[in-house]
């Protein structure tokens, strides 16, 4: 008999790689930025705020691969 450990039914998100917030573009710092999760990807983001408009319209600031819409244009 194989147990579960409670929770353990839920995949583990991809862990957060973007540095620039995908709503805002402002830099985000790993140490210290906000974290929310998306379609199993986590992403950082520059404040509180910009987690709900993520997780509301992933499509206006995601590519269907998950890269953040902004991350190519400001490298």
């Amino acid at each position: 008999v194989v147990l579960a450990a409670p929770g353990a039914d839920k995949p583990v998100p991809k862990p957060a790689t973007n540095t620039l917030c995908p709503v805002m573009g402002d830099k985000v710092n790993p140490a210290k930025s906000p974290k929310v999760v998306v379609r199993g990807q986590e992403y950082y983001l520059c404040c509180k705020g910009c987690d709900k408009k993520l997780a509301e319209n992933p499509d206006k600031y995601l590519e269907q691969d998950g890269t953040p819409r902004n991350a190519k244009a400001r490298k």
